[in-house]
């Protein structure tokens, strides 16, 4: 009787725990699905949305409202739209003009037939309105439309500003992605997962409920007994075996321990060898990071014996290695070229497409030409092979160091800061190509910036202006500016430190997850008076 009671006890335990587990395990997982699934939607159409956006310029869209007429430049954009919707799950990409009571198509991706022209009219779809008015101003904040419409069926929406110029919102580009058979595939996922988990707990607690039906007490203290001298006998040679014959699960628990004591001695021969093995991969990682140190310039000032201009640089990866990169060097004696990139991602594998990026930038620029020029080959020369998919910002230019002149381009980096000698720092809105190895034959577009001596160019990758304190705020480029324009010193190596102390301030205790990398450059002109 007393058995059956204790058995009771254990079943009834052991019911209530295995249904406990069940419901809590199908919840999560299925919560974590949606939210994953939905993620994944979103995040891939901000991606599209915002690449649009950076590629198209702003200062076309009036143009193409007031006269209707398309000329080369519409044709390339809608080129660039239909390529990237054929190419992708998109179902609709387009940019249009958020009017008070409706919307102007600017251009839409002709993938499907229907596709509006140019200067079309459409209704907004429920919630589009309030959508599009919340993204057409300046930094605007990231939301997705989630609706079900009778023309368009079951979407995702989502809607980035076009910029011209003067950093004023002009036009939207949105994008569409198709979501039918979402509801079906998570309600397939919940029904298959239940499933499973639930076999998979109910065998368990079968299972349980056998062994645990047996008698375990006698043998108990033997098994404890006997597991503590396998505690002790770990890193020893002598071998333990557990004296329990009884015939039933009991014996095969013993069993079970002994062989678990093997794979236990295996397992820390193998961790032995694992932790020899990670410090050994610490220290290739340690002489990678050297590497790329001593890839970049370090010996400041780089170049002593001229005295008609100053730079300084610096680069502090997330990682023990990284994938920005900053380079100067003298194409000629009066021709200095100065690069700053990011490329896309972390860790080995953006340091290893870094050096090449690197490399091929510097090797082209010394063969001659402008920074466009040389962007574009070495973007073609990115693209080939480029399996993994990376790709690399890059912002380039060329001064003349006899004239003052510097020769730029530009290739989805930041902005630049330039500074007059009687002035503070400010942003110069230069015009954004496409990244490097993003798209092949892609165009890119030189500008000038003339340099007065006692004039500052400071350049960084977004690991400044993206720095996040614990409270995940970014430190952005209003900050920046702040900190570039926070000390009367003028010397390229203070200013930069000045930003790593705002940065410092800024994000105190919180982890670095971006590279942060910054150049400074300082014209003195041939009287090199600093």
């Amino acid at each position: 009787m007393k058995k059956r009671k204790l058995s009771t006890k254990v079943i009834l335990a052991v019911v209530f725990f295995a249904l406990l587990i069940i419901v809590a395990t199908c919840l999560s997982v299925v919560l974590r699905y949606r939210k994953d699934i939905m993620e994944r939607y979103s995040s891939q159409g901000f991606a599209y949305a915002r690449t649009a956006a950076a590629y198209i310029d702003g200062d076309t869209i009036k143009k193409y409202l007031e006269t209707g007429q398309k000329d080369a430049y519409y044709d390339e954009i809608e080129s660039f739209l239909n390529a990237s919707q054929e190419n992708s799950a998109l179902k609709y990409y387009y940019v249009y003009v958020p009017c008070e009571d409706d919307l102007i198509y600017i251009w839409d991706a002709n993938k499907d037939e229907g596709a509006c022209d140019l200067g079309d009219h459409e209704d907004y779809m429920e919630g589009g309105r309030e959508v599009s008015f919340a993204a057409f101003q300046k930094d605007p904040e990231e939301q997705v439309l989630i609706s079900m419409d009778e023309t368009y069926g079951y979407i995702a929406s989502v809607v980035a500003p076009v910029y011209d110029s003067t950093g004023e919102p002009v036009a939207l580009v949105g994008v569409d992605i198709s979501m039918p058979g979402v509801k079906e595939n998570i309600a397939r996922f919940i029904l298959t997962t239940s499933i499973n988990i639930i076999i998979v707990i109910l065998l368990f607690s079968i299972a349980l409920l056998v062994v645990v039906r047996q008698k375990l007490l006698r043998p108990i203290g033997l098994l404890n007994r006997a597991s503590q001298k396998m505690v002790e006998n770990l890193e020893k040679e002598e071998t333990v075996s557990i004296d329990i014959r009884t015939g039933d699960e009991v014996e095969e628990l013993a069993r079970s321990f002994e062989r678990m004591y093997g794979e236990v001695k295996d397992y820390i021969a193998r961790l032995s060898e694992v932790t020899a093995e990670k410090e050994r991969i610490g220290a290739e990682l340690s002489v990678a990071t050297k590497i790329q140190a001593d890839m970049l310039p370090s010996i400041f000032p780089p170049f002593p014996e001229r005295t008609d201009m100053e730079i300084y640089a610096t680069m502090h990866p997330a990682k023990e290695v990284g994938g920005d990169f900053y380079d100067f060097f003298l194409i000629d004696p009066m021709h200095l070229g100065v690069v700053i990139a990011d490329v896309s991602g972390k860790g080995v594998p953006a340091a290893l497409f870094m050096v090449i990026a690197k490399t091929l930038i510097k090797n082209r620029a010394l063969m001659g030409g402008t920074p466009s020029e040389i962007l574009a080959f070495v973007n073609n020369q990115l693209c080939e092979n480029n399996e993994a998919e990376m790709f690399v910002t890059v912002w380039m230019g060329i001064l003349d160091l006899s004239t003052g002149v510097m020769t730029a381009a530009n290739a989805g980096h930041e902005y630049p800061a330039f500074r007059k000698a009687d002035g503070e720092f400010e942003l110069i809105k230069d015009k954004h190509g496409f990244v490097l190895a993003g798209l092949e034959d892609v165009a890119y577009t030189d500008y000038e910036i003339r340099f007065e001596p006692g004039d500052t160019l400071y350049v960084y990758t977004d690991g400044v202006a993206e720095a996040t304190n614990a409270e995940s705020k970014l430190f952005g480029t209003e900050r920046m500016l702040q900190a570039l324009n926070g000390s009367p010193d003028k010397a390229c190596r203070k200013i930069l430190e000045n930003v790593s102390g705002g940065i410092h301030a800024f994000v105190q205790e919180a982890p670095q997850f971006d590279d942060i990398t910054m150049v400074a450059l300082t014209y003195y002109g041939e009287t090199g008076e600093h």
